[in-house]
């Protein structure tokens, strides 16, 4: 298996070198998210001379389970939002255990057309990690149904509207998923502060990263000044480094319950 974000690059303004070429070029099957940032993928194969490789837009395989970026009430941009832009649908599906269930399938048909002596191989690693899927969604919801609060705020970025949407949860954030910017506005800084005061919110979240800057404003805005700054791990910056040293995606995952299960108490 290779990555070819193997450093840690932002998906958001990856494009390939010509090292990433021959990689893909030589590769029996090619799986990408795809959408708006793997805009590249669709020329490079149509260039490409391997015909044999097996190629999977995972957007494309969760059919109606996407969902359209959505700016909500206070998020940075949302107060000049410009109703005429184009539709962008939010990449960032892996963070859905329902949908990587969905996935898990589709990528082991994939393995066992190139790979068929293997096939009972594939099948029964796809029924055990299926398995852990199942196991880990069952948590959430536990965790989700047991605990009061059911509103998350991001001073950050917010990649995980497909997680909020599988457990019922409600979320504000200061910038949508995909977006580049990194400044927030004093309207948008105020009106975060006045949403954790007004539900009372013990934590203010951010993604993974060492900039938590946004956080400590919104929280210093607050009348007591006395929340804590809780990260949800987006996986979007895991290195082939990471990947060796036993990082896994369920891993992961367990890891963002058990913050989560502290920001909802």
């Amino acid at each position: 298996v290779t990555m070819l974000l193997d450093t840690g690059a932002d998906l958001h303004s990856y494009q390939p070198t010509a090292v990433d070429m021959m990689k893909i070029n030589s590769a029996d099957i090619f799986i990408y998210i795809g959408g708006e940032s793997d805009r590249w993928v669709e020329e490079v194969m149509k260039n490409s001379p391997n015909s044999k490789c097996i190629v999977m837009n995972l957007m494309e395989i969760l059919g109606d389970n996407i969902r359209e970026e959505e700016l909500v009430e206070g998020m940075e941009h949302e107060h000049n939002r410009d109703e005429e832009d184009e539709i962008e649908y939010d990449e960032h599906i892996w963070l859905s255990l329902r949908n990587a269930a969905l996935r898990v399938k589709r990528i082991e048909e994939s393995l066992i057309k190139a790979d068929s002596d293997n096939a009972s191989a594939y099948r029964n690693n796809r029924e055990a990690y299926m398995q852990q899927l199942e196991d880990l969604d069952r948590q959430y919801r536990a965790v989700v149904r047991n605990s009061e609060v059911k509103t998350l705020l991001f001073a950050d970025r917010f990649p995980f509207r497909y997680l909020t949407e599988d457990y019922g949860l409600n979320y504000y954030a200061a910038f949508a998923g995909c977006s580049a910017e990194s400044e927030a506005s004093f309207e948008t800084i105020t009106f975060l502060a006045r949403k954790v005061e007004e539900l009372n919110l013990k934590a203010v979240m951010t993604i993974e990263g060492n900039d938590h800057r946004i956080a400590e404003t919104v929280i210093r805005t607050t009348v007591s000044g006395n929340r804590k700054i809780l990260t949800l791990n987006s996986l979007q910056s895991v290195t082939a480094r990471d990947v060796a040293q036993g990082i896994s995606y369920i891993n992961v995952m367990k890891e963002n319950l058990r913050v989560l299960k502290e920001a909802l108490q």
